[in-house]
């Protein structure tokens, strides 16, 4: 009962750990968003979590998404790592329980001897003695079954929890790398369908201008043949014209391109009836994104959760260096059954253990347990500053996104009130053309000044719909792992979306 109490002693103290206490650092980052012109007033405390489908709101682009969650190897990569990371934590933890091997043995034995007999007997002077020899042999069989506990080592100082709370940390971090692997292939992904949708736009807008190039052309040709127009009015118009098939040229080789890395990050091929038509057909379904005035949501990102988590792993190794200073307790222990009759193996008398206990402690190790604990908090102090860092870039980014979307729709009222504008004086500069009020110079500047609005406002369309993806990237979007290659999540929203017009 002495040594039982003991063990129990022993196992209860393994509970301990020479840690250091972990307190989340204090972001190095202002409480709130930055304030000024460029900035809309915040009408929010705090963001709340949005997923990918209340801001993008195509329904083609959110069956391309849910095309890529399922097939984009990067994405499994993720996936793989977190799996890989969870098994690495179930092993380190494993070490924390002693390991239990049961062994059954059936002995059987032959020996064999030799017995004598002597008689004896006297006639006269002369003795007689005889001696025979008796063999025999003998059987024996032995009956056994061990349960052993080999060199378990009584977490004392706390070296192996430290370990697997290290090793639980890693893997947490490693699910938040691949909630941020995720979040940057749906941002991507609406980044090149949008960039798409604009390269579209603006090859619409070179084949219109080609196809009106093309007309005035004509008109300034037969003017010529007439003797109404000078040869300088032909040249002008094919200016107009040759610039306007060399950038339909370009923006074919745009849109092919822009597919190309659609379907790179999508990981298969997308239907041509999800590709979208123009961006003025995609800006509508853009839904708009709130912006907090608490930065502590920067917390949320899973770049700073990764980070943090890794900050976390880094503090537990100190406490498995600093209980590598101490002594190193082990247990071997062996319990079983042994009998010559099967029939009285399980009774009390056929019981039999030993218990073998043997401590390890550190003596002369050259300065490497010391080195290690130098390291390990040189380490965390690494850590500490990469965390940090962290929430600086994302406050950066965040303040850079919010700043454009503060002024951008102040930029595309003008660029629209531009392109309204050089619509009307392109009217009515053709009107005077042919009635032989202007001279075709006129009509040759509001040609370009139009050509270069239709490009300006589409553009602006773009940069609108960029910025919203942005803010949705660095604000941390989606927090869930359900639909990452593999799960039923994914493969249900592949399912759903293959119905999407």
């Amino acid at each position: 009962m002495k040594r039982i109490a003991t063990l129990l002693a022993l196992t209860a103290l393994s509970g301990c750990t020479l840690e250091p206490h972990f307190a989340r650092p204090q972001p190095a980052v202002p409480p709130a968003w930055p304030a000024g012109d460029a900035y809309r007033t915040p009408t929010e405390a705090a963001l709340p979590s949005v997923g990918y489908r209340d801001i993008f709101k195509d329904p083609n682009l959110q069956a391309i998404i849910a095309q890529a969650l399922v097939n984009n190897q990067d994405l499994r990569e993720a996936v793989a790592n977190v799996a890989s990371a969870r098994a690495q934590f179930h092993v380190q933890r494993a070490a924390l329980f002693p390991e239990v091997d049961a062994e059954a043995a059936l002995t059987r034995r032959r020996s064999s001897g030799v017995s004598g007999a002597t008689t004896g007997g006297a006639t006269g002077t002369t003795g007689t003695t005889t001696t025979t020899a008796v063999s025999g042999n003998r059987d024996s069989t032995t009956y056994q079954v061990d349960a052993a506990v080999s060199a378990w080592e009584v977490d004392l100082f706390g070296r192996l929890r430290s370990e697997t709370h290290s090793a639980f940390d890693l893997y947490l971090g490693q699910e938040a790398a691949a909630r941020a692997a995720r979040l940057l292939l749906v941002s991507e992904i609406a980044q090149a369908y949008f960039q798409l949708a604009a390269d579209r736009s603006l090859l619409g807008v070179a084949l219109d201008t080609e196809k009106s190039a093309e007309v005035t052309v004509k008109l300034t040709q037969a003017r010529l043949d007439g003797g109404i127009a000078p040869r300088t009015d032909l040249r002008q118009a094919q200016t107009v014209l040759a610039t306007a098939r060399a950038d339909e040229a370009n923006q074919r080789t745009l849109v092919a391109q822009d597919r190309n890395a659609l379907e790179l990050l999508v990981g298969a091929h997308v239907a041509d009836g999800l590709l979208p038509a123009s961006i003025e057909a995609v800006d509508p379904l853009i839904g708009e994104l709130p912006a907090g005035l608490d930065s502590g949501i920067l917390l949320r990102r899973p770049d700073v959760v990764q980070a943090e988590y890794n900050l976390r792993a880094a503090n537990a190794r100190i406490g498995a260096a600093r209980a590598a200073f101490f002594p190193r307790v082990s247990l071997t222990g062996l319990a079983g059954l042994a009998s010559t009759s099967l029939s009285s193996l399980f009774t009390g008398g056929a019981f039999t253990w030993t218990v073998a206990p043997s401590v390890t402690l550190p003596i002369f190790d050259a300065g490497a347990n010391a080195g290690n604990l130098r390291y390990a908090k040189a380490q965390r102090d690494l850590y500490l500053a990469t965390y940090q860092k962290a929430i600086q870039t994302a406050f950066r980014e965040v303040a850079d996104a919010l700043a454009r979307r503060g002024t951008i729709d102040a930029q595309f009222a003008a660029d629209q009130l531009n392109f309204d504008a050089a619509q009307d004086t392109l009217t009515l500069d053709i009107a005077r053309y042919k009635q032989g009020i202007d001279p075709y110079l006129n009509t040759l500047d509001a040609q370009r000044t139009f050509y270069a609005a239709r490009q300006t406002i589409a553009n602006a369309r773009l940069t609108k719909a960029l910025n919203l993806v942005t803010l949705y990237q660095t604000l941390g979007g989606d927090q869930t792992l359900s639909d990452l290659p593999g799960t039923p999540e994914a493969k249900a929203a592949l399912t759903q979306s293959q119905g999407a017009p």
